[in-house]
């Protein structure tokens, strides 16, 4: 049996990990929001809350707009509006859902390949009739000319990779869940979304609205769940979901603290409670956990 504590280690010469300088799909958010990009997972039953406690988050990550997927956008209209959604699906049986959303991302990756491209020759343009040089293209003068003018070209986002979130809701037992291939993947590789051909990429954020972390039939499977980087876990009296829970988040604290951590979240259950778990917290955050948005919970 060996004793960690007379353990030996020899180091390698040159065999250092070297990290990226950045990574792909990230974007910068507001100090005290989570990173982005998510796939974020809010669990609670009917009426808890969940999509309300949803649209406030993305309301306050600043998405540029929406993809809802989902076949009851009318019976929220009111919070809807609040959002900028340009793409609805409300049929959550259509196998081809998953396939627009990535065609759409893909078609801002295009879009602003093409503006950057155009940019460049632009610039190149206006400094050689700066610097007097004689053109001969006639089709850069046509290109860019316009009543006498030259246009600068345009970009809806000005030349900024677009924040785009998806979001489902009320897709428990359709095929989108219960025939999962395409989502999986999707929930795999959302962030890589829409490569960009200097690197990065588009990417998108999925919330997922579900009634219930575990489902025999028709939920999200665990290749999602297992994608999961936040959490909005609302009021449950279901102890074994509250153990699928814990045990989903156990690298970080035991099942003990894990339900004391939910208890101080969710206290009398009055006005819509939640705990939020962040499990890729900003350095600066004090921990992963909170009482809904507002409210740090620092297990000791």
């Amino acid at each position: 049996m060996y004793i960690l504590d007379f353990m030996k280690t020899s180091r390698v010469k040159n065999m250092t990990i070297i990290p990226p300088k950045s990574e792909s799909g990230l974007y910068s958010t507001d100090p005290h929001l989570p990173k982005m990009h998510q796939v974020c997972l809010a669990v609670g039953k009917r009426n808890s809350g969940k999509t309300t406690a949803i649209v406030n988050l993305i309301e306050k990550m600043k998405f540029d707009y929406c993809i809802a997927v989902s076949p009851t956008m009318a019976s929220n209209k009111e919070l809807m509006e609040r959002l900028n959604i340009e793409h609805i699906y409300e049929d959550v049986d259509d196998p081809t859902v998953v396939d627009k959303i990535k065609d759409i991302v893909k078609g801002e990756a295009e879009d602003l390949e093409r503006y950057r491209g155009e940019l460049d020759r632009y610039n190149k343009f206006m400094k050689d009739l700066r610097d007097g040089k004689y053109i001969d293209d006639d089709s850069l003068l046509m290109y860019f000319a316009d009543n006498g003018h030259f246009l600068k070209p345009e970009h809806r986002f000005n030349g900024e990779k677009p924040r785009i979130a998806v979001f489902f809701d009320d897709a428990l037992g359709s095929n989108l869940y219960s025939r999962p291939r395409k989502l999986n993947g999707l929930s795999t590789y959302s962030r890589h979304l829409g490569q960009l051909n200097g690197g990065g990429s588009i990417g998108v954020s999925l919330f997922f609205m579900i009634q219930s972390f575990k489902c025999q039939t028709g939920g999200l499977n665990k290749v999602i769940r297992n994608q999961c980087t936040s959490m909005l876990l609302f009021k449950t009296k279901d102890k074994q979901e509250l153990k699928d829970v814990s045990d989903s988040v156990s690298g970080e604290i035991s099942e003990e603290l894990f339900n004391s951590v939910y208890e101080k979240a969710i206290g009398d259950g009055e006005n819509y409670p939640f705990l939020y778990i962040d499990l890729h917290p900003k350095k600066e955050h004090p921990s992963g956990f909170r009482k809904r948005f507002d409210e740090f919970i620092i297990p000791e």
